[in-house]
Order: structure tokens, then sequence, then C-alpha cells
């Protein structure tokens, strides 16, 4: 099944123009034809067309199937841009396959990258939502100061992804009664020792992904996994 994108499909029932020309020139659907589409808040809509224009195509839908395919979790994942952006945008990519509803990009004392192209992310966050079959997009914050970013955010769990030595729990053991998470992972230097005690003061609970020493971007995705097995296990 694919997955078209229309934001305001109950109000103006009509794909975008992006949409509408991969729709009728790239798959070839025609009037007549039964189509999904998916507002990025959560709603999944079948629609038929009713007009197969290459730059509006019209619609009129038939169902709405509220909350498709959501988890039953929240996850807000808070990542250091890698200097490699491509491996940065392989973490979201993978990320929102996996399960992810917020992200924040975050700038900290070791980052090699501060800025990033946000169309760009949000461009992959939508297209990994369609191809994953989720109906919701997850939410692109602008990028953060590491300290604005652990004093301000709220969450029924608050998980700190670190490498020094001291008390940490593992992440699967530390998010099993959570179903509210955000999950911080630093750049490639990691955190700094004074982040991490800010981070600790704050709130935050020191966590491990496990043995081996990852890499930022695996680091991410390793995390959101933990996260959506956590979920899986608390419904059991």
């Amino acid at each position: 099944m694919n997955l078209f994108y229309a934001p305001d499909i109950l109000t103006t029932p009509l794909l975008p123009e992006e949409e509408s020309l991969h729709c009728v020139k790239v798959l070839r659907h025609k009037t007549g034809d039964i189509i999904h589409l998916i507002d990025g808040r959560g709603s999944m809509y079948e629609a038929e067309i009713v007009a197969a224009h290459p730059k509006r195509a019209e619609v009129r839908v038939i169902s709405v199937t509220a909350g498709y395919n959501a988890h039953r979790y929240s996850l807000h994942m808070a990542v250091a841009p890698t200097k490699n952006i491509d491996r940065f945008e392989w973490f979201v990519e993978k990320a929102t396959e996996i399960g992810l509803d917020e992200l924040t990009p975050i700038v900290c004392r070791y980052s090699e990258r501060r800025t990033l192209k946000l169309e760009r992310i949000e461009k992959i966050l939508l297209s990994a939502s369609k191809q994953s079959l989720h109906a919701k997009v997850p939410r692109l914050n602008p990028p953060a100061d590491f300290s604005d970013f652990v004093r301000g955010v709220r969450a029924d769990g608050r998980f700190l992804a670190h490498c020094y030595p001291g008390e940490k729990q593992y992440l699967l053991r530390a998010c099993a009664s959570v179903a509210d998470a955000v999950v911080m992972v630093g750049p490639e230097g990691d955190f700094s020792e004074e982040e991490v005690r800010l981070a600790l003061s704050s709130g935050f609970v020191g966590v491990s992904l496990g043995e081996s020493r990852l890499r930022t971007e695996t680091a991410g995705i390793v995390a959101a996994h933990l996260v959506a097995v956590a979920s899986e296990l608390r419904l059991e």
C-alpha cells in the first residue's frame, strides 16, 4: 500500500503538487482509483480519485481511521548531528521507521556540526513515515543548546546515554514502566563531563545502550529500538 501526504485533506480535498505528480504520473493512478492518504497527525484516509490531474489531483474521502498504526508510547529523541550529515540522515530515517514522535537536534560542547538544513530533514521524516505506514509524522524542532534543552524538556522518563564510567541503567530496564520518554544521544566525542552532571542534576537518568562503543547514529537507532521493545514487553 502506498500512502500519500495531504495535511489539509478535510478542508481541501486535493493532493499537494508533489504528491499529485507521484500519484498520477509515477504510479499512474486514474480517476476512480482508491488511494490512501495521511494527514501527518495520525489519521489515515481512504479516498477515491475524482480528478486525476498531475498537479492538483482531487479526491473524495470515503473513510477515516484515527490513530492508524500508532505505537503505544511517546518517544522524543534529542541527538547531536554528526559531522557526516549522511549518517545523521540515516539515523532520522531508521528511527522514524522504528517509531519516533519528536526530534530535537542538540548542540553540545563537542559537537562538530551545529547547523542543519531542516527542510531536508523534514522530507526524510515524511518519506520514512509513509514508507513504514505511519500516519503520524514526527515533529522536528529547531536545533537547541544542550543546557537549554535539559532544563526545559519534560517527560515521564528522561534518559541520557553516555560513555563515562559510573552507575548507569540499561535503557531497556530504565524505560520499562515509562510510556513518555526523552532520550539524549551525544556527538562523536560524547557529552562533556559538565553536560552529564547538568543533565543528571536536572532529572535525567544516565543509561547504557550495551557493552559496545557505538557511533552517534547507531546509538540513536539502538535507543529507539530499546524503547519500542520495552513498550512491547509492557503489553505481554
